[in-house]
């Protein structure tokens, strides 16, 4: 059999992304050539979340459950990895997602994202005080390759769309401060 139905862990969403990403992989067949005299078992692809696909059901079962025959298709069987436990040697226990870190640990995290977060809103600031001294309040000064004056106003118009970019940035980032903890 290539597929089973879906277990409750993994969900039909995941079911029917594997079942594709099996019939999509590069080349890689698990198909065997069927023994001297025996048939070849016929592959189905069946309807419904999740899609299924499998050869263990009969030409008869197929039909009832509209499945329709996949042929000159190669079927790859696409195993999913394990999770592991954490590089740090935690074990990362199954459950909500609040009870998956340690709280020291996370508490250690949410300290490093401040200051990255931190470091970036400085870094934006000191972008958006350059481009507003470039801007000059909509009045800076032309520069030698632009003669022709769209030049110079496509440059302005660049300017101040970069402007509003650079502040919502640093909006976006002090959002993201506000919400640690």
């Amino acid at each position: 059999m290539l597929s089973k139905p879906s277990s409750p862990s993994r969900g039909p969403v995941g079911t029917g992304l594997l079942a594709l990403c099996g019939l999509l992989a590069f080349g890689a067949t698990a198909q065997t050539p069927a023994p001297h005299g025996a048939q070849a078992s016929q592959v189905y692809r069946c309807p419904g979340p999740p899609v299924l696909y499998t050869d263990a059901l009969s030409p008869k079962e197929a039909q009832e459950k509209g499945c329709r025959t996949i042929e000159g298709t190669p079927v790859s069987v696409v195993s999913v990895p394990k999770p592991r436990a954490a590089a740090s040697g935690q074990v990362v226990s199954e459950g909500p997602p609040s009870a998956k870190v340690d709280p020291a640990l996370q508490k250690a995290r949410d300290s490093d994202r401040r200051g990255v977060l931190e470091r970036e809103l400085r870094e934006a600031e000191a972008k958006l005080g350059e481009l507003q001294k470039d801007y000059a309040n909509g009045q800076p000064e032309r520069r030698g390759d632009e003669r022709n004056y769209q030049k110079y106003l496509d440059r302005v118009a660049d300017l101040k769309a970069s402007i509003s970019r650079q502040e919502a940035d640093i909006a976006a980032i002090k959002r993201e401060i506000a919400k640690l903890p």
